[in-house]
């Protein structure tokens, strides 16, 4: 596939509905941490999984700053996300969303984790496709009844994160066609 075809593919079908129906998705696995839903509709060019090029769609726009990591950030990906959303692509220290592995994403230090006047101008990160090396973890706070359990990259840093609240960064973990988060405001502790 060449590069314009990729570039012009991919998108939502019928992006009212698309959108709609992938927001609920995003916002349901924030509001609910530890829960994982299938997030559909959008293929973008390789690495990025469906899940996580769904996410993008929904959330960009030209108003959000956007960080590609590492693999993510390809020729085909930046022409992909800039013809389908307008997001402008920008340094890990001006973005509004980071996507890539955790690897790629690492440190978290170099992302915004909003002000005591504006906590809501911190970054949310797009973990993609790291399904080894994780570890499960419960969780507990706003959204989760009793506890939920969810597995986590690096502990003692997304422990650090939450510790930060109201600051910090909001996380959402992608595979394939599938979806979690993990607010700043969730508590993380291992075992239980």
């Amino acid at each position: 596939m060449s590069v314009q075809t990729t570039q012009f593919s991919g998108g939502f079908q019928n992006a009212p509905t698309d959108a709609a129906h992938a927001f609920r998705a995003a916002m349901t696995v924030m509001a609910r941490p530890g829960e994982t839903r299938e997030l559909t509709g959008a293929q973008a060019p390789a690495p990025l999984s469906e899940a996580a090029a769904t996410l993008l769609l929904t959330l960009c726009d030209p108003e959000t700053g956007v960080h590609l990591a590492g693999g993510a950030n390809t020729a085909d990906v930046r022409q992909w996300l800039t013809f389908h959303t307008g997001a402008p692509l920008v340094s890990a220290s001006e973005a509004d969303f980071a996507i890539g592995t955790w690897a790629a994403l690492c440190p978290l230090s170099t992302y915004r984790i909003g002000t005591a006047e504006y906590p809501d101008r911190s970054a949310t990160l797009i973990v993609d496709g790291d399904a080894e090396a994780n570890c499960e973890v419960t969780l507990t706070g706003p959204g989760i009844k009793e506890a939920a359990h969810l597995s986590l990259p690096d502990i003692p840093t997304m422990q650090a994160n939450a510790q930060l609240y109201p600051l910090g960064i909001d996380f959402f973990f992608t595979n394939g066609t599938q979806v979690a988060a993990l607010p700043r405001s969730t508590q993380i502790s291992v075992g239980g």
